[in-house]
């Protein structure tokens, strides 16, 4: 798979004195899907929000085909990675159709108007996550699950080749965490999109994920395969967990 996003000698955190994570260097494939895994309180979402240009490095840099992310415009850079955060947003009386509109923002006129090329783009989007009754919805109405299928689809219909999500599942019911893996999944295979998200969800990491980035003990993170033989050891690494034997049915 051909390399789309490079991260180079990474240091984050709040402080130059003390980085919660340093030397990080990883690779984005095209059409993957990624998790981050690791403790409460390891730098998960601070990671994240270092991807998404959102949190200053400290030290290191992160490359989107060949460029320094820090090297592009806010809008050359909404055209290559979307992103949908942890923090639930004030929607107003914004409709569903309304949010995902949104995404096609940075590609209208002046006058944010809609042509015929984003109508069909949303329209098509709905119909990917199962959001077409609920277009005339008022966001504020809708189920946890219903509002991030919605938040997903404003990033697909932003129409980056990555997209970049904070615990996209936490808050939801185990139908509803089952349902946004396999959609993401089914993302990254049949639109073509890389896909990094933040997880508490082994199970459902270890199904759907082609890698996942594990941070340890040692605030170091690790890239390996769901099917790592060493898995099991690696988690107990990870969370600092004796006997450990993890285990699918999914």
């Amino acid at each position: 798979m051909t390399e789309i996003c490079k991260i180079s000698d990474l240091s984050i955190g709040y402080s130059s004195v003390k980085a919660i994570i340093s030397d990080i260097n990883l690779s984005v494939k095209k059409n993957c899907l990624i998790s981050l895994i690791g403790p409460n309180g390891c730098g998960k979402s601070t990671l994240i929000k270092s991807l998404c240009g959102l949190h200053p490095l400290l030290d290191g840099e992160i490359s989107i085909n060949g460029k320094s992310i820090n090297k592009y415009s806010s809008k050359e850079l909404s055209m290559l990675l979307s992103f949908v955060l942890s923090e639930k947003i004030d929607s107003g009386k914004l409709t569903v159709y309304d949010i995902i509109s949104i995404g096609r923002h940075n590609y209208s006129n002046w006058w944010g108007t809609l042509d015929d090329g984003d109508k069909q783009i949303i329209e098509r989007v709905l119909k990917i996550m199962n959001l077409e009754s609920l277009a005339n919805r008022f966001y504020f109405e809708l189920s946890d699950g219903e509002r991030q299928r919605v938040m997903i689809a404003k990033s697909l219909a932003q129409d980056t080749p990555i997209i970049i999500l904070d615990e996209p599942t936490s808050h939801l019911d185990l139908p509803n965490r089952i349902d946004i893996f396999r959609l993401l999944k089914e993302i990254v295979s049949q639109e073509n999109k890389s896909i990094i998200l933040s997880t508490h969800e082994l199970d459902l990491a270890l199904t759907y994920s082609d890698k996942l980035w594990i941070i340890n003990t040692q605030s170091k993170i690790q890239e390996c395969s769901p099917n790592d033989p060493n898995m099991n050891l690696i988690l107990q690494e990870c969370f600092k967990l004796n006997n450990f034997q993890f285990k699918t049915s999914l």
